[in-house]
């Protein structure tokens, strides 16, 4: 089994980092390989809502001149997913937030790339700001039928210079409970695959408000 955790951060070995790394030791403790994928660091545009990806039905988006659509095929051939953001003005980091946009949108239009994978979202914060980020985050999760991992606390570890979640021993915690329990519910869907089959997918039924 394999976990691909995204990076929203610019930051290769800041407290996004270091906070999706306590998750991934629990995680590669249990035979889970990982795999760190660093976001902030790309130039990543936006969804530009020209719906390509809905008529080409190819897994891709349009845009192809950066790493998205690499990701969203790492992120198919996954077995669990987390999403780790930094907190910009209390909330998703741009870059991030650009990518999540139009991976999530493909894999929706696409038959539900991501359906029943197991997701988890984790947030860096200096002070305040980390719940929203989170939330934010576990949106795309929840929309995509993800089944979703919890701790003992939300998934939000403090720390304002590189490495300094570190010295945060609740929010350390946090991130081992929540990769101690990734690992357990990936193992035990694992288990029960054979013996509880999964629901059948439906087709999503739209309601528009404006007539």
């Amino acid at each position: 089994m394999k976990v691909v955790g995204f990076n929203g951060s610019a930051r290769k070995k800041g407290n996004t980092a270091c906070s999706l790394n306590t998750v991934f030791a629990e995680l590669e403790n249990a035979g889970i390989e990982t795999e760190m994928i660093q976001v902030g660091k790309e130039n990543v545009q936006g969804c530009k809502a020209c719906y390509a990806c809905v008529k080409n039905q190819n897994e891709a988006c349009a845009m192809g001149d950066d790493p998205v659509n690499e990701w969203i095929q790492k992120m198919k051939l996954a077995d669990g997913i987390i999403l780790g953001s930094p907190v910009y003005f209390s909330g998703v980091a741009g870059t991030m937030k650009s990518f999540l946009d139009r991976a999530f949108f493909v894999s929706s239009v696409n038959g539900g790339l991501f359906r029943h994978k197991v997701g988890a979202s984790v947030a860096a914060v200096r002070r305040s700001g980390g719940l929203p980020t989170v939330d934010t985050l576990n949106h795309y999760i929840n929309y995509s039928e993800m089944v979703m991992p919890s701790s003992n606390y939300w998934n939000v570890a403090h720390g304002s210079n590189p490495g300094e979640m570190e010295q945060d021993g609740e929010g350390k915690q946090i991130m081992t409970v929540l990769g101690t329990n990734m690992a357990w519910l990936m193992k035990t869907l694992e288990y029960a695959k054979e013996q509880v089959p999964a629901p059948a997918p439906v087709t999503k039924t739209m309601t528009n408000f404006i007539r």
